[in-house]
């Protein structure tokens, strides 16, 4: 019987929050505030930011470890067919556009959110959810 890899879980999540700060930071950050109609002032602190940060590990944390438990289901059942990187991948991907892209589009559907800063922050779930389950699939 298969069991959920702890470890597989928080370096998964690291690497969701690396992934995460690299695309909202030094790579497309200015693309990102832009569109979330973000103006630094200058006087913005890490230390400010701590809290936040936490929270925001800790939610990855949670959403890395449902998806191992989903994954082992999914790896059991003819669904996915055996425990595999790819297949860890191809979940991802399903869990990304029939979970992520849908709940999160009533964002832009009934809350006037941009569009253009939900397809930025889906394409960011979608790399996140790809490292996520090949860590998780390839740590099984």
């Amino acid at each position: 019987m298969m069991q959920i890899n702890y470890m597989a879980v928080f370096v998964a999540a690291i690497s969701n929050f690396i992934i995460g700060f690299l695309l909202h930071g030094p790579i497309l950050g200015k693309v990102w505030m832009k569109l979330a109609n973000i103006h630094p002032t200058g006087e913005e602190r890490l230390l400010d930011m701590w809290p936040k940060l936490l929270q925001n590990f800790l939610v990855h944390i949670v959403f890395v470890y449902v998806f191992s438990v989903v994954y082992l289901f999914a790896s059991t059942s003819p669904i996915l067919g055996g425990s595999s990187v790819l297949n860890g991948v191809k979940l991802a991907l399903l869990v990304w556009l029939g979970f992520l892209c849908t709940t999160t589009s009533i964002e832009v559907i009934w809350m006037g959110r941009s569009l253009k800063l939900w397809l930025f922050e889906v394409f960011c779930s979608l790399i996140t959810c790809i490292a996520m389950g090949a860590i998780i699939a390839a740590w099984q």
